[in-house]
């Protein structure tokens, strides 16, 4: 059965049986209606995946791979801040009457930086570094610009990715601030682990292991029946990750480099409200 199935059953009971309520706080995220959107929550959850031997998709219901893959080479690739590039549209509410959510996600990423050996934004520094410099203890990137704050729509979520080389395998912490487990967990999971796959092959290296940091995993009221529905449902195998092997440059992947062989997964046919 998935491994990522059983964690997410894991830190989804963690936090219906052990987390704490903000009802007695006046919260920001409200739904479509008007309402507060209040939370349950945990803080600090580490989950670790190996990507050595399966790929971390749930199968309690389906995770969009090509969807998730598009919105992360929208940042990480495109180091785009226009909403209006995605086909999905998920990050129109954040987004202005042009399509910017400000100098948010891909935009910090596209920032040039000058070094010593040149001027490099945050992933061309981190490609750099792999193929160049894979014993550093230095390979990382952080988004959560104190300077900018006051001009991004949205806060970075997923912040700060620390990549780390162990012979000739790529390992990963991904640092997140705030996780919507529901809507956003299994999305972002396996979004991180397909950059440690990109990253490792067009460096030579084989992947390794993700670590996921969550500061504050919360679970919304509104998402609570649906997420007690979901984590008794019993897990199915994982499926096989294919990649395009062909591939040898960063920026020559798309949405339709992966695909996921036999995945099997329940159905689900609940419309998920959105806390915005």
């Amino acid at each position: 059965m998935s491994k990522a199935d059983l964690i997410f059953i894991e830190n989804c009971r963690d936090i219906l049986t052990k987390g704490v309520w903000d009802t007695d706080r006046n919260v920001r995220p409200r739904w479509q209606d008007g309402s507060p959107a209040h939370t349950v929550k945990l803080f600090g959850i580490t989950n670790r995946y190996d990507l050595s031997e399966e790929f971390p998709v749930i199968t309690l219901r389906r995770t969009a791979l090509k969807s998730s893959l598009e919105e992360l080479l929208w940042i990480w690739q495109k180091k785009s801040n226009n909403a209006f590039e995605l086909k999905s549209g998920i990050w129109n509410a954040w987004a202005d009457e042009n399509g910017s959510i400000g100098k948010a996600y891909g935009y910090q990423l596209g920032v040039k930086h000058k070094y010593k050996e040149g001027m490099f934004d945050q992933v061309d520094r981190v490609l750099y570094d792999l193929k160049n410099h894979p014993e550093s203890r230095r390979i990382l990137t952080n988004i959560y610009n104190h300077a900018d704050l006051s001009e991004m729509n949205l806060y970075p979520c997923a912040y700060s990715v620390t990549f780390n080389v162990s012979g000739n395998v790529l390992n990963a912490i991904l640092n997140q601030r705030s996780q919507d487990m529901l809507v956003a967990n299994n999305w972002n999971v396996c979004q991180y682990a397909l950059l440690v796959h990109m990253f490792a092959h067009v460096s030579g290296l084989v992947p390794g292991t993700l670590l996921h940091v969550i500061a504050d995993a919360h679970i919304y009221d509104r998402h609570v029946p649906i997420v007690k529905e979901l984590i008794e449902r019993e897990p199915l195998p994982a499926p096989k990750l294919v990649a395009d092997e062909s591939v040898t440059d960063f920026y020559a992947y798309t949405k339709d480099s992966f695909r996921l062989e036999d995945y099997k997964y329940h159905p689900f046919d609940i419309k998920i409200p959105v806390a915005e």
